[in-house]
């Protein structure tokens, strides 16, 4: 603390020269420093001002064409989205079509096949009794001759 105190009251000098002493060394400070402004301004700011304007317009540009791609990319995919639809409900009916079509068909062919069974049926059915009836009338005619062989060598 004493070497502070010390340092300080020797700091103190009467006259010129002091701590805050003005002089022409700060006009010429000044000068310097508004010198150093301009050309920093000139060599250094300008060009990079001019560099970052040209790349937010460029940045700009290119989000102005992306939204644009963007917007052209979802009308494409909304309409291929409908174009989808259409195609899918349009194919959705022929396949209902087909299917009533082919569900016809195979009626019409299932009627078919049951008339044709039906009528062969019949036919078999009517050839059975034909040879029913024609095995019993020759059974009949067998029993009745066997019969009169039977009574006739009873009879002797």
């Amino acid at each position: 603390m004493v070497n502070l105190s010390i340092l300080i009251s020797s700091s103190e000098i009467s006259g010129p020269g002091g701590l805050f002493d003005i002089d022409a060394t700060l006009p010429l400070v000044a000068i310097q420093f508004i010198l150093l402004m301009i050309i920093l301004n000139v060599i250094l700011y300008n060009p990079l001002l001019t560099i970052i304007e040209e790349r937010k317009e460029y940045i700009l540009n290119n989000l102005a064409k992306a939204s644009k791609i963007l917007s052209q990319a979802n009308e494409l995919t909304a309409q291929y989205e409908q174009e989808l639809n259409s195609v899918r409900k349009e194919a959705q009916l022929e396949i209902t079509n087909s299917q009533k079509i082919h569900k016809e068909i195979l009626e019409i062919e299932l009627n078919i096949s049951q008339k044709y069974i039906d009528n062969l049926l019949d036919n078999i059915t009517k050839d059975l009794l034909d040879k029913k009836n024609t095995a019993l009338n020759s059974l009949d005619a067998i029993v009745q001759s066997l019969c009169i062989e039977i009574e006739t060598r009873l009879s002797i």
